[in-house]
């Protein structure tokens, strides 16, 4: 049975020497660091300590945020983990998952953590539908007028300009040109 540390710092300016000093204190055995962001869905330094751990094993973090990117991903992490019968402790936050008050107390705060995220997603669809009934449409504004857009189809059609140059122009990207260029042969064939 090891004690394996995971610690993450989201830059490399970031010092992970007081996640390490924590889990050394906690008696990991061995320790992970990872230097990324927690949004990024590569982590290898968490990849290589999943593979590392055994049943029996227990992984430890500091706090539950060094481990998940989302709530979502963290109990996908916790499930994985508790499937192969490996625990896992977040030290600040006093989570053991080898214990049933552990277990549970984990299970409440993703409980919590997801209703949170829910309401969060269905006051926005009411804020959203609540400005769609004033006449407001959410989204970027358009870079490409219909003059701009002809002005473009006309530089395109001379030939005396690459679809770089014409993006360049007008401060968009290729694509945004050819996409433009193919709604005009589009609307022409119809």
């Amino acid at each position: 049975m090891a004690t394996i540390g995971y610690a993450r710092v989201s830059t490399r300016d970031q010092n992970p020497d007081g996640q390490t000093d924590a889990l050394e204190a906690a008696g990991c055995d061995k320790i992970f660091v990872e230097h990324a962001s927690g949004t990024l869905a590569k982590r290898p330094a968490l990849t290589e300590a999943l593979g590392y751990l055994r049943e029996g094993d227990s992984l430890v973090v500091t706090k539950l945020d060094r481990l998940g990117r989302s709530v979502r991903n963290l109990k996908q992490v916790a499930d994985e983990l508790q499937q192969r019968g490996v625990g896992l402790k977040a030290l600040s936050q006093g989570i053991d998952t080898t214990t049933p008050g552990g277990r549970l107390f984990f299970h409440m705060l993703a409980a919590i953590a997801e209703f949170e995220h829910d309401l969060i997603v269905e006051r926005t669809h009411d804020g959203l539908a609540a400005a769609r009934a004033r006449g407001r449409k959410g989204g970027p504004k358009f870079k490409m007028t219909p003059t701009k857009i002809r002005q473009a189809r006309a530089m395109y059609d001379e030939g005396g300009h690459t679809v770089q140059e014409i993006a360049d122009t007008f401060g968009v990207s290729r694509p945004t040109i050819y996409r433009h260029l193919a709604e005009h042969v589009e609307r022409l064939c119809i």
